[in-house]
């Protein structure tokens, strides 16, 4: 079985570089002039139609070959239909796919500086959140992935996580004791679920829905948009609002495909990146109400608002002993914490 279980991973892994091979060779089009170029870039993500973020990257995708002039497009594919966030890293990482939108936790795979976003109630509020996205040190770190392959080009606000659970109401954390809880798979998340209680159970975001369903998890933690855009209102009907983290969602380039475009191309990525997330956050305030609006209202789904401080208290421990072990994580949240 194991032996299968590696052909077939080797098998899909010759045809995806095939493929891939293949649209490269033909990225760059020649036009009707005989001298002008089109180049394709080529996007994966894991998201349906029903997600903000899906609706961000087409609006990105638009903005870029307008603002280039068509002079370089944008391919996107949808619904995980190339892996899981962590394998199209690896893939955007390698060169094969030219770009992707991912968690903060994995990129954090990949950049231990990103694990900051993991860390609990490091912002106090949405706010708070967005002003320190829009600072320099958050443009320098999309910079610095360049030591692994990899560009930084915007982020797309996720929300505040919070846990939802089968049927079990999480009021303080000792409700959560004994749960299995579905959790990213970074070692932050991990680490979090286990001070606050319960069982952290990694698995993949496509995973989550039949999970719940068949018992194999109890729960697990993310924003209410995720009750309606993958449906886990159907099978999750308490919601309560620990607001523990804010991972931001991050596009993110092969730094190989980011060098082959001048500087005007690069410059247009940028701009596009950065209106396609001033839209995606005005849309997303709105999602996030009619979500739960939705959740309630035609799933049954039971909203609650726990007091956050014995969370925290839990918590505490993980805060200090990132700050003690990494200095660049210390550095990152005195900076945060000094934003008013």
């Amino acid at each position: 079985m194991k032996l299968y279980s590696i052909k077939r991973g080797l098998l899909i892994s010759t045809l995806l570089l095939a493929f891939f091979f293949l649209n490269a060779c033909s990225a760059t089009e020649n036009v009707a002039s005989g001298q002008e170029q089109t180049t394709t870039l080529t996007l994966a993500h894991i998201h349906n139609e029903a997600s903000p973020v899906y609706q961000s990257l087409e609006e990105f995708a638009e903005k870029v070959e307008k603002k280039t002039n068509g002079s370089v497009n944008i391919k996107i594919y949808t619904d995980g239909v190339l892996g899981e966030e962590t394998k199209v890293m690896e893939l955007v990482q390698n060169g094969v796919i030219d770009m992707t939108k991912v968690n903060g936790g994995v990129i954090s795979q990949f950049d231990e500086t990103f694990s900051v976003f993991s860390l609990p109630y490091v912002f106090r509020d949405d706010a708070h959140f967005r002003q320190f996205m829009e600072t320099d040190t958050v443009s320098q770190m999309y910079e610095d992935l360049e030591e692994v392959q990899l560009r930084g080009i915007t982020f797309y606000d996720a929300g505040a996580r919070s846990f939802y659970t089968a049927d079990t109401k999480i009021e303080t954390p000792e409700d959560l004791r004994g749960l299995k809880i579905r959790v990213m798979n970074n070692v932050t998340a991990i680490d979090m679920v286990e001070l606050l209680g319960a069982s952290p159970t990694p698995m993949g975001a496509t995973e989550i829905y039949t999970s719940l369903q068949q018992g194999i998890i109890d729960g697990a933690e993310s924003s209410p948009i995720a009750l309606t855009d993958a449906n886990h209102g159907e099978v999750a009907k308490q919601f309560s609002f620990d607001e523990h983290t804010r991972i931001p969602d991050f596009l993110i380039m092969s730094d190989a495909a980011w060098n082959k475009l001048d500087a005007t191309e690069q410059q247009a990525l940028v701009e596009a990146g950065q209106e396609s997330t001033e839209a995606h956050n005005e849309r997303w305030d709105q999602m996030i109400e009619d979500s739960m609006a939705q959740a309630e209202e035609e799933m049954g789904v039971e909203f609650s608002n726990p007091d956050q401080a014995p969370f925290r208290a839990l918590v505490e421990p993980l805060l200090k002993e990132q700050r003690e072990a990494n200095h660049a994580i210390d550095a990152l949240l005195k900076e945060i914490e000094a934003i008013e």
